[in-house]
């Protein structure tokens, strides 16, 4: 999970947003809530889908037959607007890891795992095709483990997206290294194709491996088509299941329900995952509770007003109307002013002047520290986003102007003169999933994230290889844009310009990881682990889990609907809580300009109290107790 952008949306239809999920090759994926309590899983469409009438047409087809599937392994569609401006499809949120991250994590499943997969996912699908569709995208990332067995996402969807213009620009649909033959061939498809998709998830499920993956993606899609798997490394259980599950010919593949009949019933809940995979379960439980219970920021303030033009102001000769203009609009006719000199001395701002040697940042200082230093929380901690790559001219995108009132204390948006933007993001959680080492950057390994229509390029910390400073564009046609972003903004990192100059009393400069001693959190969970989930937010995980964020505040803003205030130590803050096993408070810590505020959020949950907001009040007080003051 992650905090939502600036330009997230704050509600879809009747769901409140909470935290950004995630991205795909159709839109933003939104963790939300519904009014009747349940956690839902929002994909927002991309503008560019939403106006190509060909994927609306299939989007709304698609949606249709998605409502009729039901079963106890699919995660059920909720709500759907297919006539909005912005199309959107909620789906029931299981808090669950994918499959994939268990792999990553936990290792190949045992045998009673991977038996017990094979006949819920044969139910699972059994129920899609029932409803005439075909998921054409079952991989281990479209798998989640719950505590009652797995649940299949986003089934009957990828067909959306064919003919339209995401497909235009020859992407693929589905993941190559699970496609059928048929798919990898671009040949006609029927439910077949999913149980071949499906033998190749067992047997990377059973060996932790992707049977076809190879180099490249023409070589894996070679491999589908083409190769036969070496099966020896299977247990005979499994193998006597995927063996006929990866025939060529999809009329000698087995059919769910034959599966089914073939593996027998299987034990009632709780499913037979390896203890690690219960232990994420659980994490991803709390961090659900974590992500209802504090509020996402409110979205920024709107601009001002535009002053007047000079035929606006009243009185006065035409030079007087121009004296009279506000700094704001003097700012304006200086960059139009810059922009023509840049036009007249040098020409258009184009990818050919930029790559002809005119791509250095504009007052760049020279470097003062090692690429090594400069990566460190502690310093990243110092550096204002939006002064990186400030007026820093780089390949492909141009000019990049930051964003006039950043609502982040750590991300800042980037228009460029070119078209398009930046978003650059420090010390946030590395997306690695997918991600692809593209060589090196002053040293630093450059990893990048596709996803269809997008790109994101992130280099690791040098103290915290679990955070990083990325580059991301949801929309570029490529990553040259993001890569050259960020190999511009780590030559910026080494200065000493980009650096806030923060009062005695900001809290933006500490590692909240230190904000609570192990005997206050021993006290309330007993034995726990510490993870920085960025550079202003921490986590405690023990019999329950604490977290500490310093978040952005908007002073003058209405409190939280449903929010209690409450008093501690001499601060006020409002607490809030709507269950039994949680509270979350928040209270402001120091003012930052005219529309931010330096706030404090404390995060308590734990299932066995009977009042969680003593024991956060209890925290909130360790933590203000650390907290620098004038």
């Amino acid at each position: 999970m992650r905090p939502l952008d600036p330009g997230d949306p704050r509600e879809v239809g009747r769901y409140r947003i909470l935290a950004a999920l995630g991205e795909g090759g159709m839109g933003r994926v939104l963790l939300a809530v519904g009014p009747d309590g349940r956690f839902a899983a929002v994909k927002h469409i991309f503008p560019t889908l939403a106006h190509d009438p060909v994927f609306r047409a299939r989007f709304r087809h698609e949606v249709s037959a998605s409502r009729l599937v039901s079963g106890a392994y699919t995660a059920p569609v909720l709500d759907a607007d297919t006539e909005s401006d912005t199309p959107w499809l909620a789906s029931l949120y299981i808090p669950g890891p994918s499959l994939s991250d268990v792999l990553d994590v936990a290792g190949p499943l045992d045998v009673a795992g991977v038996h017990y997969l094979a006949v819920t996912l044969a139910v699972a699908l059994t129920d899609i095709h029932r409803a005439g569709l075909i998921h054409r995208d079952l991989k281990p990332g479209n798998v989640l483990l719950a505590h009652d067995g797995p649940r299949v996402i986003d089934f009957g969807i990828a067909r959306a997206v064919e003919g339209s213009d995401l497909t235009a620009t020859n992407a693929l649909v589905g993941s190559p290294a699970f496609m059928s033959p048929e798919q990898a061939l671009g040949g006609d498809l029927t439910p077949a194709s999913d149980v071949f998709s499906l033998g190749s998830l067992l047997f990377t499920a059973a060996t932790g491996r992707r049977p076809f993956a190879g180099t490249s993606t023409p070589q894996t899609l070679y491999n589908v088509a083409h190769t036969t798997v070496d099966l020896s490394p299977l247990p005979p259980t499994v193998r006597e299941v995927v063996e006929p599950c990866l025939a060529k010919d999809p009329a000698l593949r087995p059919t769910p329900r034959q599966i089914v009949e073939h593996l027998g019933p299987v034990p009632p809940p709780p499913a037979p995952w390896p203890t690690a995979v219960g232990d994420l379960i659980t994490a991803q439980e709390r961090r659900l509770h974590a992500a209802a219970a504090v509020p996402p920021p409110p979205s920024p303030p709107p601009p001002p007003p535009s002053p007047p033009t000079p035929t606006e102001v009243p009185g006065g000769d035409r030079n007087l109307r121009v004296i009279g203009l506000t700094v704001g609009t003097s700012a304006v006719l200086t960059v139009v002013l810059v922009a023509v000199l840049l036009v007249v001395l040098g020409g258009e701002d184009t990818d050919s002047t930029a790559q002809e040697g005119n791509d250095e940042a504009t007052g760049t200082a020279s470097p003062t520290v090692s690429t090594e230093e400069a990566l460190t929380t502690d310093r990243l901690r110092l550096v204002d986003p939006c002064a990186v790559l400030a007026d820093t001219r780089v390949p492909s995108l141009g000019l990049l102007t930051p964003e006039e009132n950043p609502t982040f204390f750590h991300r800042c948006h980037y228009q460029s003169s070119g078209s398009g933007g930046i978003t650059l993001t420090i010390g946030e959680p590395l997306h690695d999933q997918g991600a692809r080492n593209a060589g090196t950057t002053d040293g630093r390994t450059v990893l990048l994230t596709h996803v269809t229509g997008g790109c994101e390029a992130s280099v690791q910390l040098s103290d915290d290889p679990r955070l990083a400073v990325s580059a991301s564009d949801p929309g570029a046609p490529s990553c040259k844009g993001p890569r050259a972003a960020l190999d511009a903004a780590l030559e910026r990192l080494r200065g000493d310009g980009i650096l806030r100059d923060l009062p005695a009393d900001s809290a933006l400069d500490i590692d909240p990881c230190l904000l609570l001693t192990e005997e206050v959190t021993r006290d309330l969970l007993g034995p726990t682990t510490t993870t920085a989930s960025g550079l202003h937010d921490c986590a405690w995980e023990g019999d329950g889990e604490v977290r500490v964020r310093i978040v952005p505040g908007f002073p003058g803003q209405p409190p939280e609907e449903g929010s209690e205030p409450v008093e501690f130590d001499g601060i006020v803050g409002h607490a809030v809580s709507d269950s039994e096993e949680y509270c979350s408070i928040t209270w402001p810590h120091r003012r930052v300009d005219d529309v931010r505020s330096e706030d404090v959020n404390v995060f308590y949950y734990h299932s066995g109290v009977d009042d969680p907001c003593v024991s956060a009040q209890q925290l909130a007080g360790a933590v203000a107790a650390n907290l620098p003051h004038r």
